[in-house]
């Protein structure tokens, strides 16, 4: 299976590119808001998940991300960007490569993140419960 990301990575594909360096490159997402604001921030060496990822290569991913967020601030005038990575197709990840989105954002674009009706308000105690269970699966995690 191809992935577009690594076909524009090595220059198979073409791409519209606003920064790059040895660990990751930005360029334009085909699909666009009002305004041409729409980067992606992917690192080079291919990944699915960002656990598959080292640790400074995903935090390279969010320090370029952060550069260029300002960036697009003063680029298309924008008052606010999001940051939008989704890990795993359950969280709407399409393409099968680690990538940030950075949106630029204006008032009533119409964009967003809604949550579902099936959330609700969890009570402490649960709250409590998931937190140690995150903790124990934290600590048999290896470190960077």
């Amino acid at each position: 299976m191809s992935c577009i990301f690594c076909d524009i990575l090595a220059g198979r594909a073409p791409a519209s590119f606003v920064y790059q360096d040895e660990q990751v490159a930005a360029f334009m997402d085909i699909h666009q808001p009002p305004g041409l604001g729409h980067l992606l921030v992917v690192p080079r060496r291919h990944a699915a998940h960002l656990a598959d990822l080292d640790e400074e290569t995903g935090g390279r991913l969010f320090v370029v991300g952060m550069r260029l967020a300002a960036a697009l601030r003063v680029a298309v005038d924008c008052p606010g960007v999001n940051f939008y990575l989704a890990d795993g197709t359950a969280a709407g990840q399409e393409v099968s490569h680690v990538h940030l989105h950075l949106l630029a954002r204006f008032r009533s674009d119409g964009f967003g993140l809604r949550i579902g009706p099936g959330y609700f308000r969890a009570p402490r105690a649960a709250l409590d419960r998931a937190a140690a269970s995150i903790r124990r699966a934290l600590d048999d995690q290896p470190e960077g």
